[in-house]
């Protein structure tokens, strides 16, 4: 009996079979945020001589654009360190799922302007933010100023 030869259309055919059955998790990159001390200082040094154009500002955050993607760079005042969030259609569903497939929720769900948010860790201790946008991207004036949310 001859071998049968998976074409990449009959590949193609599995991988969304598969995905049906398990569709991935993660959806993209929201963000990639980034700790500095003086929002100002940040600013000049990001939007004014590396050439990110300002989406939205808060009183201790702001959102440049990447010119690629819609993900965003954002300078914060907050926490030290580089922290990169990943957008899931629910925060919530995805805390369940993670834990029971060996993962562990270390910051349940909580909510967060845009949706809601949970911090995991996988089987091998990486951590990951996982936020959705259920309550809608943000909504801004034209400086930037955050005003409220769009609507989903």
């Amino acid at each position: 009996m001859p071998a049968t030869i998976c074409t990449s259309s009959c590949a193609s055919h599995n991988l969304s079979q598969r995905q049906a059955l398990n569709p991935p998790l993660i959806r993209k990159v929201d963000c990639v945020r980034l700790f500095v001390p003086d929002l100002d200082a940040g600013l000049a040094y990001y939007r004014d001589a590396l050439g990110h154009d300002l989406i939205w500002r808060t009183e201790t955050a702001v959102g440049l654009r990447l010119p690629d993607t819609d993900a965003e760079l954002v300078l914060q005042a907050e926490r030290d360190g580089v922290e990169i969030d990943l957008q899931v259609d629910s925060a919530d569903a995805a805390a369940t799922r993670i834990e029971a497939i060996g993962g562990q929720v270390i910051v349940p769900p909580f909510d967060i302007q845009i949706g809601r948010c949970v911090v995991v860790e996988d089987p091998w201790g990486n951590r990951l933010v996982l936020l959705d946008c259920r309550k809608g991207l943000l909504a801004t004036d034209g400086q930037g100023n955050v005003i409220g949310n769009m609507t989903p």
